[in-house]
């Protein structure tokens, strides 16, 4: 599968928000409205969808923010498109997406994570369009760690551009800002230490390469042994591989476990030379951890698994490009990701 990467974003581009899972409450208006002021102050033009409510879990109609995303997706003129956050189903949108509209248009940056992965992944896979699996739009405020980089630098580059990022050795454990109090907060307390681990025993270097693809496990894992997330499009090739990466948003490790067992058994893991897994604050299980549920469900697979990793719910986030060439190095003196958009 040939990846499409969408033009670089420049000051004075329309980034289009809208929620097609769930929509924002009044009480947390003041925050949105900060992060949209902060997109406009860089240069860019916000184009605010209909789709926002926040009144119940969905932000409207299944048709309605359907409709809205592919409008946003398919109009030349937006450049991104950036939910305010995840949410819960929106699963429910896959019917009502376009994929082949999307494959013969030209690309555009879709942004998030969370519930949002289950419709990144699936655009990626299906349509050959590279999506962005990063902060959302109300974190987009925070200043990022400086061995990472924000989803509007990595939005930024050309195709063709190789960047790297690597852990910041601090994290934020179980502790978030009162957005309805402070709206314009932009900096995080860090208030944990600690560096990727590998949580498969194996002790030799890892350095691997392959394309880069995952999301939520308890929201893609319900798409597991669809259509929707058939990775052999994008390992097509006979030499093609996957680096795969995964993280859990709250439940507990029993049923993380059974989720890894399930998208391994429909293919979700073929073909991948190493497995990232994102940092959590999920909890433990009575006898089983986190990282024990990603052992027992995916170690039979013999591939290192690199535990810890900046792609979760837990802040600050490494953004991860779906469909780009991945480089993985970990070594006991250096550890890093480097991403080539190609």
């Amino acid at each position: 599968m040939e990846i499409r990467y969408p033009q670089p974003l420049r000051s004075g581009d329309i980034i289009g928000v809208t929620a097609p899972s769930s929509g924002i409450g009044e009480n947390l208006l003041d925050r949105l409205n900060f992060a949209v002021e902060q997109l406009r102050d860089r240069g860019f033009v916000v184009q605010l969808g209909e789709c926002l409510d926040g009144t119940t879990h969905v932000s409207a109609p299944v048709e309605r923010r359907a409709e809205e995303l592919m409008r946003m997706l398919l109009d030349p003129t937006v450049k991104a498109v950036v939910p305010p956050w995840g949410g819960q189903t929106a699963i429910d949108l896959i019917p009502h997406l376009d994929f082949d509209a999307l494959a013969h248009a030209a690309p555009t940056w879709f942004v998030g994570y969370s519930d949002i992965s289950t419709l990144l992944t699936p655009v990626t896979l299906r349509a050959g369009m590279a999506t962005l699996h990063g902060t959302n739009l109300m974190d987009t405020p925070y200043r990022v760690p400086e061995s990472l980089m924000s989803w509007i630098e990595i939005a930024s580059l050309p195709a063709g551009a190789t960047f790297r990022q690597a852990s910041p050795g601090v994290h934020r454990v179980n502790d978030w800002d009162d957005w309805e109090n402070m709206p314009e907060v932009s900096e995080h307390t860090w208030n944990g230490n600690g560096a990727w681990e590998r949580l498969d025993g194996g002790e030799e270097d890892v350095s691997v390469t392959g394309r880069l693809i995952g999301g939520c496990i308890e929201t893609i894992a319900n798409l597991a042994g669809s259509p929707y997330l058939d990775t052999r499009a994008l390992r097509g090739g006979a030499c093609d591989s996957l680096i795969v990466y995964v993280e859990a948003s709250g439940v507990d490790a029993t049923t993380i476990c059974r989720h890894l067992h399930g998208m391994r058994l429909a293919g979700f893991f073929d073909g991948a030379t190493a497995i990232l897994v994102g940092r959590t604050g999920a909890p433990d299980s009575p006898s089983l951890t986190q990282s024990e549920a990603v052992v027992d469900a995916l170690g039979m697979l013999g591939i290192p698994i690199i535990g810890n990793v900046e792609c979760g719910h837990v802040p600050p986030q490494l953004p991860i490009v779906n469909g780009a060439q991945g480089h993985l190095l970990f070594s006991e003196k250096v550890q890093y990701l480097e991403q080539t958009l190609a």
